[in-house]
């Protein structure tokens, strides 16, 4: 599903190929009829602004968005399982349902990447790739409506999503927004110091009792030093070539 591809490359961390690719993203955008044609503008308004801008300030707003705190993340388990050992154990299990449909990754992301999971749906035929958006469409949601609340056109991706889910984008939204409104910001400075503080706490506790495995985890999906962004993806392709995965992650 090709509109799977273009919102996977729309939500992963901007680069210079995305300005590059543009004119192709958008013809993909206005073909694609598995979302409504205000669905499709609002695409097109985000795939506008990251492009028209300077490269520099798309990524400092992605950051900004996207890395601060672990309301907005896009590693899905980080919101089923936050830092428990259910989540290594969910990715393992991930990374296995990637190998058994052929689709390896050559990428550093985690499996539980959203874009990255949203091109191995690409991969599949609509009824799996529906199913499988239907499996995250309450994170989807959820998500969709943090974005609204912050008035971000990152929205868009998450309403689209919903969409080719099956699911009736305002109202899946809407059936959230009392909840989000509520929500405490975590990505202030206030915020981010206490989960340092709280993670600090925890870490040196397990070393006194000599089950530290390893240093305590930044919030959210922290970035490169150089960003690795997905491979740029082939539209004619059915599947992406690359190097399968050597480790799995354990949490």
């Amino acid at each position: 599903m090709r509109i799977l591809k273009v919102i996977s490359l729309l939500m992963d961390y901007p680069t210079e190929a995305l300005a590059m690719g543009r004119q192709e993203l958008a013809s993909a955008i206005k073909e694609a009829r598995e979302i409504s044609p205000e669905q499709r503008r609002h695409l097109q308004a985000l795939l506008d602004q990251l492009t028209d801008s300077a490269l520099m300030d798309v990524q400092e707003a992605y950051t900004e968005l996207f890395d601060r705190g672990r309301s907005l993340s896009l590693l899905l388990f980080e919101h089923v399982h936050g830092e428990s050992r259910d989540r290594g154990q969910a990715m393992v299990d991930l990374l296995a349902q990637y190998e058994a449909a052929g689709f390896s990754l050559g990428v550093k992301e985690l499996p539980d990447y959203l874009p990255l999971y949203l091109e191995y749906l690409a991969t599949r035929d609509a009824l799996a790739a529906r199913e499988g958006l239907g499996d995250i469409s309450h994170l989807l949601a959820l998500l969709a409506a943090r974005l609204a609340e912050r008035r971000s056109p990152y929205a868009a991706c998450f309403t689209a999503l919903l969409q080719v889910a099956g699911e009736t984008p305002i109202k899946a939204v809407e059936a959230l927004r009392e909840q989000v409104a509520s929500e405490s910001r975590d990505d202030s400075l206030e915020a981010l110091d206490k989960v340092w503080e709280e993670e600090a706490v925890d870490f040196l506790k397990a070393e006194q009792e000599g089950r530290c495995g390893a240093q305590p985890s930044r919030p959210g999906k922290a970035k490169q030093e150089e960003a690795v962004p997905l491979h740029w993806i082939d539209f004619n392709q059915e599947t992406p070539a690359q190097a399968p995965v050597r480790e799995a992650y354990h949490g």
